[in-house]
């Protein structure tokens, strides 16, 4: 990694046949990841942060930000990493495979030993296929798993989706998480209807601006009696699919 992160966990990688979680390196990764999601702004519908518009602004989310931005070195609850997809052939990025996305743990708190699963980004190429799956649930082995299972020994993890976001509702089912509520007016998106997000399809508050949006969330959880009462299993069994 090019920068030392602040992250509250003492962090490393995680991998299975498949796919691979390494630490994002801007310095390494971000040039393929802005050539293959640059043409799609879709990826960023329904999250708050803007799709960058060069490889340096995308560089920038990780040196130069506030420690509140999710992506920034200096935010000790985030930690991104990149999914390499070993099915694929070496590449520029990783002798092992190919950069086939981003996944982050966020919000980290080493009081209350919990993380949220957030940013996923799957790159086009790899969508529709093993690696959604595989990385989310590599993501959910190192955050659940005990330390002596080389993981970090966390009680609970969060999932956070747009409720217009079926994708993504989706995956947290599959992976085993149970909703626990919706949020209604959960985020702002200033100019939203500029910058072509989706809201929540209601009509906008008093005082809006016109070309704001607002998006309900849906809020899934996942905790350590559910990880050991079987879904660590069926997460198994949905990778090895």
């Amino acid at each position: 990694m090019a920068a030392s992160s602040a992250f509250h966990f003492p962090i490393h990688g995680a991998s299975n046949d498949r796919l691979k979680l390494v630490a994002f390196n801007p310095e390494q990764h971000c040039e393929t990841f802005f050539r293959l999601s640059f043409p799609h702004p879709e990826l960023y519908a329904h999250m708050p942060m803007l799709a960058p518009s060069s490889v340096a602004e995308l560089k920038g989310r990780f040196y130069d930000n506030p420690p509140g931005n999710i992506l920034s070195f200096s935010n000790p609850e985030s930690f991104a990493f990149a999914i390499i997809d070993k099915t694929r052939p070496a590449s520029a990025e990783d002798p092992e495979g190919e950069l086939a996305g981003t996944v982050s743990l966020i919000r980290a708190s080493p009081t209350d030993l919990c993380a949220e699963i957030g940013f996923i980004v799957i790159l086009p190429p790899y969508q529709r296929t093993h690696v959604a799956t595989n990385a989310v649930g590599l993501a959910l082995q190192l955050a659940l798993d005990s330390p002596e299972q080389n993981g970090l020994g966390l009680c609970r993890v969060h999932w956070s989706a747009n409720t217009t976001n079926l994708a993504s509702v989706k995956l947290a089912e599959r992976m085993g998480f149970k909703l626990i509520g919706m949020i209604p007016w959960h985020m702002r998106f200033v100019k939203g209807k500029v910058h072509g997000k989706i809201g929540n399809g209601k009509g906008l508050p008093p005082g809006s601006d016109p070309e704001d949006l607002w998006r309900d969330t849906l809020s899934f959880s996942l905790g350590w009696d559910m990880w050991r009462d079987g879904v660590r299993e069926r997460i198994e069994k949905a990778m090895a699919r």
